[in-house]
């Protein structure tokens, strides 16, 4: 027997460490001058998910600006990293390792001994140059807002990384030695010694400011301070990606972060105590380049080097899908028990929506996409399953409203009606949340009429006139509709302010 449940064991461990055929698993190692971080990455190429994520505060930067080398201990610390989760990749069974560094080790003296010895675990490490970096960064940020237009600024350890996209292109980069860990002895210089500083090296570079533009910030310590912004705001939706803030808001964070009491920022929610100390320093960098800069709103991306390393590598085919709508579709059929009708619910109930704009359309799309992810989760809760999905999933190239009307439609197709969930109504406005509470009410009827599967779909159309919805069947496939269906079709109708039928004829 024992003999038995060790064979049974041992199965199960190579089919969790085996990775999805369809995807092989990549990973980056990236070495950084605060930190050195493993991310492991699954599924679709172009949205892959986070498989594993785990960091080190190494501070290799952390005495660059006074010796110039990285100092034995924070070298040390950084090496036992990078020896682990080279490890843990070969145990996971990874099929890509990147290991790439940044500005500690590429400005060391002794950055090349690092290196060696990083390549003698059998890692092969690019050393990145401050250009490298910046498009790194920028491609980041395109991936995860692929409409962006402005000003990419990527607050490292050990540099200030500054790109301007356009089109899905990277125009013009600079890296400046302004990364958290050299801006304390800059700042000690004095009260303006900062800005001194930046002018003179934006005017070194040739950086001639856009006015007007957005600043999307990369980096953790600008997170953090975004996250932050969220606490004291009492922002209702606790995701960091895409938070927007006026470009003054900058110094008003500086005021206040200068003052808090750091006890109470370790308070906050997904604040680590290693980027508490790094506060005051990113606030008055992010308040001295946006006035620059001349920027017009903050912008936060979730997304920076790691993830633009991953899209650079792609097809430009693959670039091109939409982030949102693949990651959509990848969870709905994971969840899904049919799968492949999410993009034909949304055919079947378009008619019916005809005055949506492009930007509206794709978050209906999304929602038709995750029209089965709760329905293993208990009857009363399904609504709020949805809910949750639609607010918390690692979702990109989404806004705040944007998920708040996503939520909205996935909450009324799982038997929430027209009612809105408590918060959605501080993100979007009720009109907004009304179109998609009707969008998840048509998402009801295709399910109930279709079983969930797609077959009845192609059997069926949904059409509109001026004051009136007609369900359309052929005489032989009359038995689809149903008690049910009348029911539901009926709901949506008085919700739309129209009447209804159903109507056969032959085939």
């Amino acid at each position: 027997m024992n003999s038995m449940l060790r064979r049974l064991r041992d199965a199960a461990e190579l089919v969790a460490g085996a990775a999805d055929p369809a995807h092989a698993r990549t990973a980056i190692i990236d070495i950084g001058s605060n930190s050195v971080r493993l991310v492991v990455y699954d599924g679709p190429p172009r949205i892959p998910f986070i498989l594993f994520n785990e960091k080190v505060m190494a501070g290799l930067g952390a005495s660059l600006a006074k010796t110039g080398t990285i100092e034995t201990e924070a070298m040390e610390r950084g090496l036992r990293a990078v020896s682990r989760f080279a490890r843990l990749c070969r145990t996971m069974k990874v099929g890509d390792i990147r290991c790439v560094a940044t500005a500690a080790v590429r400005d060391a003296s002794n950055g090349p001994d690092f290196i060696a010895r990083a390549q003698a675990m059998g890692l092969t490490v690019e050393l990145l140059s401050g250009a490298q970096e910046a498009i790194g960064a920028a491609m980041g940020v395109l991936s995860g807002i692929p409409q962006a237009d402005g000003i990419v600024g990527d607050l490292g350890g050990g540099s200030l990384e500054l790109a301007r996209i356009r089109g899905g292109q990277v125009e013009q980069t600079i890296s400046l030695p302004l990364g958290v860990l050299r801006l304390p002895q800059i700042r000690a210089k004095g009260p303006r010694a900062l800005e001194r500083s930046v002018v003179r090296m934006l005017d070194k570079a040739g950086w001639a400011p856009e006015p007007g533009l957005p600043f999307y910030m990369v980096g953790g310590s600008w997170r953090a301070l975004a996250r932050f912004d969220m606490q004291i705001t009492q922002f209702p939706l606790p995701v960091v990606h895409q938070y927007e803030m006026t470009a003054a808001r900058a110094e008003q964070l500086t005021r206040i972060v200068s003052h808090i009491d750091k006890a109470r920022l370790k308070l906050i929610p997904a604040m680590t105590g290693s980027r508490v100390p790094t506060l005051p320093d990113a606030a008055a960098l992010l308040s001295v380049v946006v006035r620059q800069l001349k920027s017009s709103r903050l912008v936060v991306s979730a997304y920076g080097l790691r993830e633009g390393l991953l899209y650079e590598a792609l097809p430009p085919d693959w670039r091109a899908q939409d982030p949102l709508l693949v990651a959509a579709e990848a969870e709905g059929e994971a969840q899904a028990r049919f799968r492949g009708h999410g993009n034909r619910i949304d055919r079947w109930i378009a008619p019916l929506f005809p005055d949506d704009a492009p930007d509206m359309a794709r978050i209906r799309r999304a929602a038709c996409l995750l029209a089965d992810v709760s329905w293993r989760a208990n009857p009363d809760f399904r609504a709020e399953r949805g809910v949750e999905i639609a607010l918390h999933s690692n979702w990109v190239g989404i806004s705040a409203v944007e998920r708040a009307m996503l939520g909205q439609a996935l909450h009324s197709h799982f038997g929430g009606g027209l009612s809105s969930p408590p918060g959605l109504d501080r993100i979007a406005s009720p009109d907004l949340l009304r179109r998609a509470a009707l969008w998840g009410l048509a998402i009801r009827l295709a399910q109930r009429l279709s079983g969930g599967v797609e077959g009845p779909l192609d059997l069926s159309r949904l059409e509109r006139e001026a004051d009136r919805i007609t369900l359309r069947l052929d005489d032989e496939d009359a038995d689809l509709f149903g008690e049910a269906v009348d029911r539901r079709l009926r709901n949506l109708a008085q919700a739309m302010g129209l009447k209804y039928r159903m109507v056969t004829e032959a085939g």
